[in-house]
Formats: C-alpha cells, sequence, structure tokens
C-alpha cells in the first residue's frame, strides 16, 4: 500500500497564524526561520484535511456518524444521533472554500495553476454536496463571495442547481487534472494528478447515483453522465487508491480511536462507552463474514460460560433503538461485543478513508443492478467490492489472537466468500440492491465521509434501521428523520433568501420530516 502520512499537517498552525495575522511586521518582530510566505501547497494541504481529517475529528465526534448509521451505541450518556434527533446544522464547511482563489493564484506554473484549480473543484464539489444533502437548497451560486463581490447574504441555489453545479465543478476538476502537474501539499496522494483523476470521477459517479430518481430529467442526463464516465475515463483501480488518511505514531497524528502513551489518552476508550449494534453483527453472522472478528471483540459473558472467541455467537450485539437505560443494563452486565483491540492499541490500526475503492464498486454493481450500463456482472463489481473491504483489513491488521480472534482471512477465503450462497446476488431487483447497500455498509464501519451511511438508509432504506416509537427524538416519534435544519445565523443574518428557501420546498416549514428535491420521484 502507498505511503500516505499527516506530515502536512505540522504546517497548519503556521498557515493559520499567516492567513490570519496583520500583514505588517516590524522587522525585530520577524522570526527568520519561519515560514512567511504562504504557498499554494499549505492551502492545498489546509483544503485537503479539512475534508479528510477535520471533518472525522477524533474520540467522541469520530464515532458521532457511526452513532446516527446504527453501527453501535454511546453509554456516556444518551446521544442524539443515536435516537434519531437531527438539530441544526451549520455551513461552516462552506468557509474553507475562500481559500481556493488563493491557492489558485499563488501557482508558479501553468500546469501548476491548472491543478490547484481542478483541486478547487474537486473540494467546491465535496462541501457543496454534502451540505446539500443535509438540508436540500441551499447558496451555491453567490456562496463564499462576501470578500470578492460583496455578497454578504447570498440568495439559494434550488437543489437540481446545485447538483448541476456540483456535476459540472467535477466535470471541469477531470479535464483540469487531465491538464495539469503533480502539485505540493497534498497528504493523500503526494499530488498525483493520476490519482486525483480517478477520485474525482469516482466519486462523481457516486453523486450521479443519489440522482437515482431524477434519470429522466433532461438537464441533468444522470444515466448519460453516469455511462461516459464509466467508458471514458480512468476510474479508482484498488483500495490503494481510496480518499484516505493513513495515521502514525507522532503525537496528535495517530489513529482517532486509539489510547496509547504516545496518543491521545483517550479517556472513552477506557471507559467502554461503545456496544456494537446488532445492525452491524448480525448481518455478518449470518453470511459467517470473518470481518466481524477484526471489526469487534467478543463478550466477557460468553467466554466466561464456554464460548471461544472464534465463535459468531460470541459476539451480541446491542439494539441501538433501545431505551437508553436497557442499554445500560446491559453494559453493566458486560453481554456485548465492543470494538476491537485494534482501534485501540495501534496508533495506525487503518487509513480512514472519506471514499473508498470499495464504494466505487458498489456504485458500478448498484447502476447495473439498475440497467444503467452493461458489459460487466454486477456479481463482479459487488465482488470486487467485498474483496477489496476485506484485503484491506487483512492488510492493515497484525496477525495476533486479540486482532483476528483466530478467524484470519486468508487470499483463498477472501476469494471465494462473494460467491457463496448466503453472500452472491440473487433474487429480484429490489433484492439484489438490499444486498449491495448491506455490503457497503459492512465495508464503511468506521469508514466513509461523513454520514454516509446515514444517506444510503434515507436512499434505500438498506440495511434496516429498527423505528422505536418510544426512543425516537424525532417529531413525530413515529417518522425518522429526513434532513437536518437550516443554521441558526442563516436565520439571523440571511433571513430572507433561507425563508424563500424554506418556503419553495417545504411550504415554509423548517422540520425534519420534510423531503428535499432529490429524494422525491
Amino acid at each position: 500500500m502507498k505511503s500516505k502520512s499527516l506530515k502536512y499537517i505540522v504546517l497548519l498552525p503556521v498557515l493559520m497564524l499567516m492567513i490570519n495575522a496583520c500583514k505588517k511586521f516590524d522587522d525585530i518582530n520577524t522570526n527568520p526561520n519561519a515560514t512567511t510566505e504562504v504557498t499554494s501547497g499549505l492551502l492545498a494541504t489546509s483544503l485537503i484535511l479539512n475534508v479528510t481529517r477535520t471533518d472525522i475529528s477524533s474520540q467522541k465526534s469520530f464515532m458521532q456518524p457511526f452513532l446516527l448509521g446504527k453501527y453501535l451505541t454511546w453509554g456516556e450518556g444518551q446521544e442524539n444521533f443515536q435516537y434519531n434527533k437531527l438539530g441544526r446544522t451549520d455551513f461552516n464547511r462552506m468557509s474553507i472554500l475562500r481559500d481556493i482563489p488563493y491557492m489558485e493564484n499563488y501557482a508558479t506554473s501553468d500546469g501548476l495553476k491548472k491543478s490547484y484549480q481542478a483541486l478547487g473543484h474537486f473540494i467546491r464539489a465535496w462541501q457543496f454536496f454534502i451540505a446539500t444533502m443535509q438540508v436540500g437548497d441551499i447558496p451555491y451560486a453567490e456562496a463564499i463571495k462576501g470578500k470578492s463581490d460583496a455578497v454578504l447574504q447570498p440568495k439559494y441555489d434550488s437543489q437540481k442547481q446545485v447538483f448541476l453545479g456540483i456535476l459540472n465543478e467535477l466535470d471541469q476538476a477531470d479535464q483540469l487534472f487531465a491538464q495539469g502537474s503533480n502539485f505540493d501539499g497534498d497528504p493523500i496522494y503526494s499530488g498525483k494528478v493520476d490519482n486525483w483523476r480517478r477520485l474525482t470521477n469516482s466519486f462523481e459517479l457516486h453523486v450521479l447515483l443519489n440522482l437515482y430518481k431524477k434519470t429522466s430529467d433532461a438537464d441533468l442526463k444522470v444515466i448519460e453522465r453516469f455511462n461516459r464516465i464509466v467508458t471514458d475515463r480512468p476510474l479508482m483501480r484498488n483500495y490503494n487508491d481510496n480518499f484516505a488518511l493513513a495515521y502514525s505514531n507522532i503525537t496528535n497524528q495517530n489513529y482517532p480511536w486509539s489510547d496509547v502513551p504516545a496518543g491521545s489518552g483517550n479517556s472513552f476508550v477506557k471507559s467502554n462507552y461503545t456496544m456494537l449494534s446488532n445492525t452491524l453483527l448480525d448481518p455478518l453472522k449470518a453470511m459467517n463474514d470473518k470481518r466481524l472478528f477484526y471489526y469487534a471483540r467478543p463478550s466477557a459473558v460468553k467466554l466466561a460460560a464456554g464460548l471461544l472467541q472464534s465463535d459468531y455467537n460470541a459476539y451480541p450485539g446491542a439494539e441501538p433503538s433501545n431505551a437508553f437505560a436497557n442499554l445500560q443494563t446491559q453494559r453493566v452486565g458486560k453481554d456485548y461485543a465492543d470494538i476491537n483491540y485494534r482501534y485501540v492499541q495501534l496508533v495506525n490500526a487503518e487509513p480512514v478513508s472519506v471514499f473508498s475503492y470499495w464504494d466505487l464498486q458498489f456504485i458500478l454493481a448498484e447502476a447495473t443492478i439498475r440497467g444503467w450500463i452493461s458489459g460487466t456482472t454486477a456479481q463482479a463489481y459487488y465482488a470486487l467490492g467485498i474483496t477489496s473491504s476485506m484485503s484491506f483489513i487483512a492488510a492493515n491488521t497484525p496477525d495476533v489472537p486479540d486482532y483476528n480472534h483466530n478467524m484470519k482471512m486468508d487470499a483463498t477465503y477472501i476469494n471465494a466468500y462473494p460467491a457463496s450462497s448466503a453472500v452472491a446476488l440473487s433474487g429480484t431487483t429490489e433484492q439484489q440492491i438490499s444486498q449491495v447497500i448491506t455490503q457497503k455498509y459492512l465495508a464503511n464501519f468506521l469508514q466513509g465521509s461523513k454520514y454516509q451511511a446515514w444517506f444510503e438508509n434515507r436512499r434505500t432504506g438498506y440495511p434496516l434501521f429498527n423505528l422505536n416509537s418510544s426512543t425516537n427524538l424525532n417529531n413525530p416519534s413515529t417518522k425518522m428523520p429526513l434532513r437536518w435544519l437550516y443554521p441558526s445565523n442563516e436565520l439571523d443574518y440571511n433571513a430572507k433568501n433561507v425563508s424563500d428557501a424554506i418556503q419553495s420546498q417545504y411550504g415554509g416549514s423548517d422540520d425534519t420530516n420534510q423531503t428535499m428535491w432529490v429524494l422525491k420521484n
């Protein structure tokens, strides 16, 4: 696997000081050993890490999206995400986009300028995509123009226009990366434009798949675009192309959940706040999937009763919709499966991807099932998604009992697994899509971009999240939420435009049960 590191992160404090400091210093106050010039590379580092590190963060905040996605439960206190309470979001992810013009302008050659322009388009597309998926209509055309154009109250664009803009920016990014030069400041791919093209095109397929209810739209041309990308553009080749950040044993650069002397002093780990859910564990058990033994550690109660750590039954899951008090009883009784020790004991447990090669393969499998593309079977794509996930886990896990519980995944097992009777695609179109999304869910345990599992469940209904009206914190408790509320600072400082957007989309009601455009037939 290629080396990816956080070496650039040490430059971020310097960068932020330079950006926020006064422009003029007396000579006596200038440190001759410090960097005093902002470069395209420094700005690129900040933009990339904002997506791959800041959005993930560490410790408890690292786990929050996985609570919403029902991978686990949390015992410190009743968590809103676990019980489906979505409040007001923010648009903070857009603020860093202000650095993009500077990154482009500081480029020292035409080839570098094209690459940094391409990176800017990709980062914009990424951040606007997540923002619109949370709320619906957002500022797009006039966003981030407070300084350049004195637009302090940007108008909102319809979600359709936002998606068109995202797709066009990704198209531009592909073209510019194809013409650009390898660039500085990239902690993921070392500035290799070929890798960035592959990521850009693979991510665009993800965006298009989220438009599967809009295939008849003449402006979007969803299936046509999808086919053109698959046919004519480079895509990710294996898990080494994952858009993933690797960790190290340098202080503040270790795996988000590790608890080691060189690391975070992670008190949450020591307190055993996590229990893995039956939403995650039950499918793994039903399909004899050995990833379970790499994800989890067994119940102390089951081991005391004589079960072996290599027994699937030694890993009972918790139902995340159960009352918090009931989950606490289960926790105190110690009859549950917790997170595998490797996530705790290894400073570089595994690179954390926000978009991966297996995501791409499951996207291609679903598109094939839906009839968008042909030439390769859905089973072939599906199998590559599963085997790449398993191979990635095996490659990043030391061969010790606490980490694989004597259920090691070797090449023979991995290659044979997708064709087994319990796993191979079968049944109706809907049943096969259910299988694909379930496998995507399993592969993305502690992986994937923010809220990905929840977005996929909202889009497809898979895997099934239990609705317990007695514990559900959404209002009404008989429904799962569909969106976040608009940011409070938008209501305070851009009231007219956000109110117009709420009125045009949701009849004036900014609540969590409203159906945004992308979810409508």
